[in-house]
């Protein structure tokens, strides 16, 4: 009897910021590895999801979305996306249902799959579909159809879990044989402290006004497991003006505490234990344009 073959490869997620491509991913997952929120540009840099099954190892790369850069901050995150498209084998390209499609930032998207030679192939989900009736699901699919022609699509809810599991087993379909890149149980890429970090700016994106949470770095400066006590978190978070940092504390600290409350809460239940948070917010003018600061943030330019 001849053995099943083995599939293993990566999987760019890829779409226009908050159109839930972080969210999906933890939704494949069953866990949260990624950093949510209502607001655009979540994710700032790349992040992988790995889910290893007895037939293959699915690699997913969380970038940032596509978007107008208005900064260099912003020109890193879009350098981190395109970047991914020659890491993968499959390009899964996340529209939204419940807006009048296409949206302009689709199409930077699709203007940048042109401009390469033999690109990977497209998998286009349309997502949300839960906010929308059946007659209308269809109307949107036809719409993003258009958009890519060539590309296998398919109707998904990343908040319902509808579809998800086709989505798993047409992204199969592209993986090339081969053995696995990663430990069966390991789930992503990315170190504790690290996404430690990521749900403590989280937490500022939940919570701050709208003016400040893209103007906001978090720093971990200590990360220590106190045994039975669980770990000892101390971050900084960084702002562009003076204003800005009166906003992230907040009367008598008030806010400052409750961003490391719901941090802290996020923390505990990804890790399981006990975590102690402590955050204090720093000023640094205009990070956001300074080579220097983003390096710092470890924001390295691919370019």
């Amino acid at each position: 009897m001849t053995e099943p073959t083995f599939h293993a490869g990566f999987v760019s997620v890829m779409g226009r910021p908050n159109v839930g491509k972080s969210t999906l991913i933890n939704a494949l997952m069953g866990q949260k590895i990624a950093a949510v929120s209502p607001r655009p540009q979540t994710t700032r840099q790349q992040q992988l999801g790995i889910i290893t099954t007895d037939e293959m190892q699915l690699i997913f790369i969380d970038t940032p979305g596509l978007h107008k850069a208005h900064h260099k901050l912003g020109e890193y995150m879009n350098a981190e996306a395109a970047a991914s498209i020659i890491e993968s084998d499959v390009i899964l390209f996340l529209v939204e249902a419940s807006e009048n499609p296409p949206h302009e930032e689709d199409h930077i998207l699709v203007e940048l799959l042109g401009e390469i030679k033999n690109p990977p192939p497209v998998v286009l989900a349309v997502n949300k579909i839960d906010r929308l009736k059946a007659d209308e699901v269809d109307e949107r699919m036809a719409v993003y159809q258009g958009l890519l022609p060539e590309a296998k699509i398919l109707p998904i809810s990343a908040a319902t879990g509808e579809g998800l599991e086709t989505l798993l087993e047409i992204l199969r379909g592209y993986l090339p044989e081969g053995d696995y890149f990663f430990p069966e149980d390991q789930i992503t890429d990315l170190y504790e402290k690290e996404i430690a970090a990521d749900l403590i700016r989280e937490a500022c994106l939940l919570i701050l006004r709208d003016e400040v949470p893209h103007s906001l770095a978090v720093r971990i400066d200590e990360f220590t497991e106190r045994g039975e006590k669980g770990a000892y978190i101390s971050a900084t978070l960084f702002v562009e003006r003076d204003s800005q940092k009166g906003i992230v504390i907040g009367k008598e600290g008030s806010m400052l505490k409750l961003i490391g409350t719901h941090a802290r809460q996020a923390i505990e239940t990804m890790s399981g234990r006990k975590v102690f948070i402590r955050l204090r917010v720093k000023v640094r003018k205009n990070w956001r344009n300074d080579e220097t600061s983003l390096r710092r943030f470890g924001f390295q330019s691919k370019k």
